[in-house]
C-alpha cells in the first residue's frame, strides 16, 4: 500500500452519490421527456466520504468529521465508512437535515437529469461545538488533515479556523479543497488546490495559470503555503515560493470528471502526511487525476492503477 500507516483527518461535506441507469428508447406521451427503462441502481460514498474512500484504497487510516441526516441515508454512509476502515465517531447527526444525496438518471454513459437532495445552510452551533471538538481531539494523532468543502455548510468559519489553526500549532500538513463560499478563508494551510472554474469564480477574473505574475498575486491573495490548481485536461499548476510548476496531463482520455478532485486531495494528503514533499505529491496526484478522469462515476483509484500510470519521468514538470 502507498499510504500504509498514515493517518488521516477528513473534515468535510460527507453525500452520497447515487446512480440510476437505463435504456431510452421512446418519450413519454405524457409529456416531451425520455422515458428511462431502469436497468440497475447503484450508491456510492460522495464528497468528503469519496476522500475517504480513496485513502483507504491507498491504505491510509481515516478519522471522519462531518455531518449526517437522522435518516437511512446517513446510516448507510456511516456503514460504508466504517467498511472502509475508517473511524466515524467524528460523524455528527443532524435530525434537522437529510444526508445530501445526489441521484444522477444515466442512460448510455449520458446523464440526463441529477436530484439533489441536501439543505446547504450552515450547520446549527450545536453541531459545530462537536466538529471543532473531534479536529481539536484529533488532529494530535493525525499525520495530516484533509477538508473537503462542498458549500454544504459544514465548514464554518470557527470549523476552518479550528483546523487550520491546529495543524499550524501541531506542525500538521492541512490541505484545502475548497469551494466558493469561504474561499478565501483557508489563509495558513499548507496547500490550497482549487480548480480552475472554483478560482475563476472566486476571483471574477479569467485563470491565467501559466502566467507566474498573475500566479503569484492569487497566491499572495489566498495566503496559504502552497497553491495547487487543478485545470482538467491540461493538468495542473503549482506556485509556492519556489515559483511556478507546470504539470501536464496524464490522462490518455477524459471520460468522466466526478470525483476527480477527491482523488488529488486523497494522494496530496498522503504524500505530505507520508514526509514527502509537496512537489512530490502534486506529481503522483496529477497521475493519479489521469487515472480518476478515465473512469465511469466515482470510484477511488486502486495503488496498482496509480503505479502503472505513474510517468517515466516522473519530473514531468516545466518552469515558464
Amino acid at each position: 500500500m502507498i499510504a500504509e500507516g498514515v493517518r488521516v483527518l477528513v473534515v468535510g461535506d460527507l453525500m452520497i452519490d447515487r446512480y440510476i441507469r437505463g435504456e431510452v428508447d421512446r418519450v413519454s406521451p405524457e409529456a416531451p421527456v425520455p422515458v428511462v427503462r431502469v436497468h440497475d441502481t447503484a450508491s456510492s460514498l460522495g464528497g468528503a466520504a469519496n476522500v475517504v474512500a480513496n485513502l483507504a484504497a491507498l491504505g491510509a487510516r481515516a478519522f471522519v468529521a462531518g455531518v449526517v441526516g437522522g435518516d437511512p441515508a446517513g446510516a448507510w454512509l456511516r456503514d460504508g465508512l466504517e467498511a472502509l476502515g475508517a473511524d466515524p465517531s467524528g460523524v455528527v447527526i443532524d435530525r434537522d437535515r437529510p444526508t445530501t444525496t445526489k441521484t444522477r438518471l444515466v442512460s448510455r454513459h449520458q446523464q440526463i437529469a441529477r436530484f439533489d437532495e441536501e439543505e446547504d445552510e450552515l450547520v446549527a452551533p450545536a453541531q459545530e461545538r462537536a466538529l471543532i471538538d473531534s479536529v481539536r481531539a484529533r488532529a494530535p494523532e493525525s499525520d495530516v488533515m484533509v477538508v473537503a468543502d462542498y458549500d454544504k455548510g459544514v465548514m464554518t468559519p470557527s470549523v476552518i479556523d479550528a483546523v487550520v489553526g491546529a495543524g499550524q500549532a501541531l506542525g500538521v500538513p492541512v490541505v484545502i479543497d475548497p469551494k466558493l463560499r469561504h474561499f478565501f478563508g483557508y489563509g495558513g494551510a499548507t496547500l490550497f488546490k482549487p480548480n480552475v472554474r472554483e478560482l475563476g469564480q472566486a476571483l471574477g477574473e479569467p485563470v491565467r495559470s501559466e502566467d507566474p505574475a498573475w500566479m503569484e498575486r492569487v497566491f499572495r491573495r489566498i495566503g496559504c503555503a502552497h497553491l495547487l490548481l487543478t485545470r482538467g485536461d491540461r493538468g495542473m499548476a503549482l506556485f509556492d515560493h519556489e515559483g511556478l510548476a507546470v504539470l501536464p496531463a496524464t490522462a490518455r482520455a477524459v471520460f468522466d470528471v466526478s470525483g476527480a478532485g477527491d482523488t488529488v486531495a486523497a494522494v496530496t494528503g498522503v504524500v505530505l502526511g507520508g514526509g514527502g514533499s509537496v512537489r512530490d505529491a502534486a506529481v503522483l496526484a496529477n497521475a493519479a487525476a489521469g487515472v480518476a478522469v478515465g473512469q465511469s462515476g466515482v470510484s477511488p483509484v486502486a495503488p496498482e492503477e496509480l503505479l502503472e500510470s505513474f510517468p517515466d519521468d516522473s519530473a514531468g514538470v516545466s518552469h515558464p
